[in-house]
């Protein structure tokens, strides 16, 4: 199993999320220079169109983003599960590319749990290159918590990377800002005696089953 030390971590993940955030900022950024210089009323409001979409998809990543990756400041020690469903609807279903099935029956579920369920479902709508269905589930029981994803859709790319880091199959030095998702969500279900299962890669979909021991 990959021991890369904090720091080097911490890096990478700044890495993935400068990168998910560089395209809606600089959006923000190229709308106001537009925005200063247009004058035709028609123009303009475009332009006030554009900010209002990058401003909307900027607040989705950042709120998706503190659940997946930061420390949840404000909760407790667990989460409203309504928050993970809309954390992931901003991220993957404003443009109605991606349908989410809701399968979650707990009312709420330990940060742990959140942070995995949602770095799943990350890796696996971004996995949807054209689009599809992404179905999450959650459930307690004595031993832990068992979280199922499953992506479904006319193309499935899961990049040899990502499927490494989450089997814990890749080296300290191999692992790049791509993977820290994968990486994170492995070492958080490891680390409390869960394991991680992934489906093959020649079956028709995606399928993602991790069990979190003791949560």
């Amino acid at each position: 199993m990959s021991s890369i030390n904090a720091v080097d971590f911490a890096s990478l993940l700044c890495s993935r999320l400068c990168h998910d955030l560089l395209s809606p900022v600089g959006a923000l950024n190229n709308g106001l220079e537009l925005l200063a210089d247009e004058h035709d009323p028609e123009m303009r409001q475009r332009c006030l169109d554009l900010l209002s979409e990058s401003a909307r998809t900027s607040a989705n990543k950042l709120k998706f983003f503190r659940l997946a990756f930061g420390a949840a400041g404000g909760f407790g020690e667990e989460v409203d599960a309504r928050e993970a469903k809309g954390a992931i609807e901003g991220l993957f279903g404003a443009d109605g590319r991606i349908e989410l099935g809701w399968m979650v029956g707990e009312a709420a579920l330990s940060k742990t749990a959140i942070k995995v369920l949602l770095n799943l479902a990350l890796i696996a709508g971004d996995a949807l290159v054209r689009g599809g269905r992404l179905d999450v589930g959650a459930e307690r029981h004595d031993g832990g918590t068992e979280i199922v994803v499953r992506a479904e859709g006319p193309r499935l790319v899961l990049d040899p990377e990502l499927r490494k880091a989450l089997l814990g199959e890749i080296a300290d030095d191999a692992l790049t800002p791509r993977a820290a998702a994968a990486w994170l969500a492995h070492k958080i279900v490891t680390e409390t005696g869960g394991t991680i299962q992934v489906s093959n890669p020649e079956d028709p979909f995606l399928l993602f089953g991790a069990v979190i021991a003791g949560r």
